[in-house]
C-alpha cells in the first residue's frame, strides 16, 4: 500500500456573525467542534476507535477554548476512549496547518486516520484575548517594529497601486459570489446544521453573507485602519518602504475579513484506513508549505508559499484548476493573483472571507472543504489553498481529486 494522504471527508459549521447577537453565541467552542466530529461518525459510519488523532487549530486557546481544547472536544463528542487530541496555532495559517500536519502522520506511516480541522468561537473568545508579545510587550513590538495587521494590508494596497473602488470592488464580488453560491445549494455537500441539546437546529446556513451589498455601501464606509495610522504605525512602515511618502488607507470593515465563528473538520486517512473502513476517498493531498516574509507587511507571504508548494510537488502554475485564498483584507488576495499571474474567474469561485468571515483557528480547513466540493461539481482534478498569516508568515496546500 502506498504512503499517500487520502482525503474522506472534509465537512464544516456554517459561519455566523462573532457578536454576542450572532446565530452561534450560545454554542460553546467543544459543543461546536463535537458536532462535526459527530457528523463524521454518522456520514461515514465510523469506528472512531480507528482514529489516532483529532487536530484542531484554535487562535485564542484561552477560556472554553483553552488548554487542549481539541482532546475536549473528543471527549465532548463521545468517541472512543483511545482517540487522542490535540490543539494547535499558527494563528490564522492553524486550520490549514493541522491538515498538513496531518498529511504529514499519514505520509509518514506513522498513524493510518486523523481528523484535521479547527474551531473558533469569537463571539464567546475575543480576538486577542490570550495576550502575547504582539499586544504586552511594548519591547518587542518597538524592537521588531510591530504594526497592525490592517496597517499592513494598506501597504500593500499602497505598493501595488490598488484603489478604494478597487478593493471595494473585489468585496462585492465575494458577496456576489458566495451568495450565488449558498443560495444555490454549493455548500450543501458539506455545512454541517448545528443543532441544540434538544436537537434542533440553531443555524442551518452561512448567514453573515450580505447579498444586498453595493458599491455605494462600500463607499461609505470609513477606513478602519487610518486613525491607527496617524499613531505612528504608518511611520514605521515609510521608515522601511522609503519610496513611499504616505500610505493610502483603503480598508474598511466592508473589504476585510469579518469576525465569526465556526468550526471544519477533515477525515484524513491511509489507503489500509480506507480498506479496514470501507471508505472511498474523495482526494488526496498532494503537497504543503510553510514560510515567512517581511513581518512588518505581514501580509504578503501566500503568493511565495503557493509557489513553493508547487515547486514541492513538481507542478506548475498552470497544472492547477482552481485557487482559494483567504480574503483576510481585499489586497492580500489582489496581491496574490498578481503574484502567481492567475486569473480572477478561478480564483476563490465561491466567494471568501470578506462575504463569509474568517473563524481564525477554523478557516483554513473549511477552504478544503468548499474547495474539493467545487472541484466534484465542475469535474476538475487540482486546487490550490492558501492563507496569509501573522507574523509574516504563508501556508499554502494543493489537493486532488481521486
Amino acid at each position: 500500500m502506498d504512503n499517500t494522504a487520502y482525503i474522506y471527508d472534509a465537512i464544516r459549521t456554517p459561519r455566523s456573525k462573532g457578536k454576542k447577537d450572532g446565530s452561534l453565541h450560545e454554542v460553546k467552542p467543544i459543543d461546536l467542534g463535537a458536532g462535526l466530529l459527530n457528523a463524521l461518525q454518522d456520514r461515514n459510519q465510523l469506528d472512531t476507535s480507528y482514529v489516532d488523532d483529532v487536530i484542531m487549530g484554535c487562535v485564542t486557546p484561552i477560556g472554553e477554548q483553552g488548554s487542549d481544547v481539541a482532546k475536549m472536544i473528543v471527549q465532548n463528542a463521545g468517541w472512543d476512549e483511545s482517540v487522542a487530541g490535540v490543539q494547535l496555532n499558527r494563528f490564522c495559517a492553524s486550520g490549514l496547518e493541522a491538515v498538513n500536519t496531518g498529511a504529514q502522520k499519514i505520509a509518514s506511516g506513522w498513524e493510518n486516520l486523523v481528523v484535521a480541522g479547527g474551531v473558533e468561537c469569537m463571539s464567546r473568545v475575543p480576538m486577542g484575548s490570550d495576550g502575547g508579545a504582539w499586544f504586552q510587550d511594548a519591547a518587542f513590538s518597538i524592537d521588531t517594529s510591530v504594526v497592525p495587521q490592517g496597517i499592513g494590508a494598506d501597504t500593500i494596497a499602497t505598493l501595488d497601486g490598488y484603489s478604494r473602488e478597487d478593493v471595494d470592488a473585489f468585496a462585492l464580488e465575494s458577496q456576489r459570489r458566495a451568495s450565488h453560491a449558498r443560495d444555490t445549494g454549493y455548500f450543501d455537500c458539506s455545512v454541517i446544521p448545528v443543532k441544540d441539546v434538544n436537537g434542533l437546529v440553531i443555524l442551518e446556513r452561512d448567514d453573515f453573507i450580505k447579498p444586498d451589498t453595493t458599491m455605494e455601501g462600500l463607499g461609505n464606509l470609513r477606513a478602519s485602519f487610518e486613525q491607527m495610522g496617524r499613531m505612528g504605525y504608518d511611520d514605521i512602515v515609510v521608515k522601511k518602504y522609503n519610496t513611499l511618502d504616505r500610505i493610502d488607507h483603503v480598508h474598511t470593515a466592508g473589504n476585510s475579513s469579518g469576525i465569526v465563528d465556526g468550526a471544519s473538520a477533515v477525515l484524513i486517512g491511509s489507503e489500509r484506513a480506507g480498506k479496514d473502513l470501507g471508505l472511498t476517498p474523495r482526494g488526496r493531498i498532494v503537497a504543503g508549505s510553510i514560510l515567512a516574509r517581511d513581518p512588518i507587511i505581514m501580509l504578503a507571504a501566500p503568493g511565495p508559499s503557493a509557489r513553493k508548494c508547487l515547486q514541492t510537488a513538481h507542478l506548475d502554475v498552470s497544472d492547477i484548476d482552481l485557487w482559494e485564498i483567504n480574503e483576510a483584507f481585499a489586497s492580500v488576495a489582489l496581491r496574490y493573483m498578481r503574484d502567481l499571474d492567475i486569473d480572477p474567474a478561478v480564483t476563490n469561485v465561491n466567494g471568501g472571507a470578506i462575504a463569509m468571515g474568517h473563524p481564525l483557528g477554523a478557516t483554513g480547513a473549511m477552504l478544503l472543504s468548499t474547495m474539493l466540493d467545487e472541484l466534484e461539481r465542475r469535474d476538475l482534478r487540482r486546487g490550490m489553498l492558501s492563507l496569509c498569516v501573522g507574523g509574516g508568515m504563508g501556508i499554502s496546500c494543493i489537493i486532488e481529486r481521486n
